[in-house]
């Protein structure tokens, strides 16, 4: 079994916020699948399933995503090789896509809540850049503000690709899709 955990914050004011990309590649990963919903409210989460893949909505606020994670992971016995994080990330250009396995939370609080609560980052990530603000101490406006028109044009294509990628994840190598899927900024994301 494969958990995909897409970070970002519950409520309608949220969901066109930068930090919510990783909701919306697991919204269309669970339209993609038919995925069913399994309702439980000790998983602190939206949580849906379609065979042996689950997908995972946190409703616990960014800060506090690892105890829905952890939650989910425990009752089905998911060790963290089998997570896959799908998440904002500022320090890469807006369009970037780069998977990994582990690494710091880069001060990404949703990853910091999952690294305390599983007790280790050897979790797998999509990392989906959003850009960075000109200043430190903008981030967490920037990261809760929703994407500009030319970026929003691009964004549904973006979690399109992410969403294909994210499905090679269980039948491919991780270093085969690292190296096959990697999107660059400068790339269109609507063409490929």
């Amino acid at each position: 079994m494969v958990l995909f955990v897409g970070l970002g914050n519950p409520g309608p004011t949220y969901v066109h916020n930068r930090h919510n990309i990783g909701y919306r590649v697991v919204d269309r990963l669970v339209e993609e699948t038919n995925a069913r919903t399994i309702g439980n409210r000790s998983f602190h989460g939206e949580l849906y399933r379609h065979n042996d893949l689950l997908f995972l909505k946190p409703t616990t606020y960014m800060n506090l995503s690892g105890r829905s994670v952890a939650a989910v992971a425990r009752f089905y016995k998911i060790p963290v090789e089998r997570i896959v994080v799908i998440h904002d990330d500022i320090d890469l250009p807006f369009g970037d896509i780069r998977i990994k396995r582990g690494g710091g939370h880069g001060g990404h609080n949703g990853l910091r809540s999952i690294d305390a609560e599983l007790g280790t980052s050897g979790y797998v990530r999509i990392r989906m850049g959003v850009g960075k603000p000109p200043y430190k101490s903008q981030v967490a406006d920037y990261v809760l503000s929703d994407f500009s028109p030319e970026e929003a044009a691009k964004v549904g294509c973006l979690v399109d690709y992410a969403t294909r990628v994210a499905l090679r994840i269980p039948r491919m190598e991780l270093e085969e899709i690292r190296s096959r899927y990697r999107l660059k900024a400068s790339d269109d994301p609507c063409a490929r």
